[in-house]
């Protein structure tokens, strides 16, 4: 008998891992560090940057070489081994869970594709989305420029599980990010803890499901000329006058035609202007943001 847990070691972890291993490397990680952090020789560690590996089927491919840079991506802003093989294990159970896997396994193990969905039961991944919203939290906290770009009424950087249903499936910062003392302040992420950017989230996952995350920045002259420098794909629109739903409809309806960076607010009457950021991911959002920052001029003052 084959259970899942046999395929995974046989037919996936390889290939996981060696495009892990791959991305870190890229990234500047030794073949010493890699190699403790995936439990493996330095040797395999070794091979595996050769390309001596099995390849799995394409799609099959495609989808794990996303898992595995979401993983790397978590690895380098500081997420823990242990947290990374949690982390790790979840999306492996929800290519179970979403029959994605199944697909593949039931040929491997000589079972039906409903067995193997018996297998599994779904579930929402909550600790997940926190954790990986409080770790992008941290990098962000530990820009200190970034205390430049909060608004007057503040940021607020969210992440949603997906298809959420309401903002109680969205997780953001309680009373927003501030400044204290010329740096940027926040609380841990929660649920339910945002309505506006929230809902946002919400809207936005009825036409593009994949962006899952946003972070609001102030709006000028050196912000917009940041944005074209570089290079964001960018929306313009003005909720100016318009109530809550009315206004995320505004600023979520260009995505129905096209998908961008980012969108900028230019206000209006009672409001202030503002850059939306969007994001597959927390850690996507910051770095488009690192991006911005490049090309920001740091005399730029911090918001009182």
């Amino acid at each position: 008998m084959r259970t899942p847990a046999v395929y995974i070691a046989d037919e996936v972890m390889p290939f996981l891992r060696a495009r892990i291993a791959e991305m870190l490397y890229r990234a500047g990680m030794t073949q010493s560090e890699i190699s403790d952090y995936l439990g493996i020789t330095q040797a395999m560690v070794s091979k595996y940057l050769s390309g001596k590996y099995k390849k799995p089927p394409e799609e099959l491919a495609e989808k794990i070489g996303d898992v595995a840079e979401e993983i790397s991506k978590f690895i380098l802003y500081g997420g823990s081994k242990e947290e990374a093989t949690v982390l790790l294990s979840r999306r492996l159970v929800e290519l179970f869970q979403s029959g994605f896997l199944c697909r593949f396994y039931s040929r491997y193990a000589g079972i039906s594709e409903e067995a193997c969905r018996s297998i599994y039961s779904v579930r929402r991944g909550r600790g997940d989305v926190l954790e990986k919203l409080d770790l992008a939290l941290r990098n962000l906290l530990r820009l200190e420029a970034f205390s430049g770009l909060i608004p007057e009424v503040r940021s607020n950087f969210a992440y949603a599980l997906p298809l959420p249903n309401g903002v109680e499936d969205v997780a953001a910062v309680p009373g927003r990010i501030t400044n204290a003392k010329g740096k940027p302040y926040a609380l841990p992420p929660e649920f339910g803890a945002s309505r506006f950017t929230s809902r946002i989230l919400v809207e936005l996952a009825e036409f593009r499901p994949e962006l899952r995350s946003v972070l609001n920045i102030r709006y000028d002259g050196d912000v917009r000329h940041a944005l074209e420098k570089a290079g964001f794909r960018v929306a313009v629109v003005e909720t100016g006058g318009r109530k809550g739903e009315d206004a995320i409809k505004e600023i979520t309806g260009p995505f129905k035609h096209d998908v961008y960076d980012a969108v900028i607010d230019r206000g209006g009457h009672g409001v202030e202007p503002m850059v939306y950021i969007f994001g597959r991911d927390p850690f996507e959002v910051i770095e488009k943001l690192k991006r911005l920052m490049k090309y920001i001029p740091l005399t730029t003052s911090p918001q009182t």
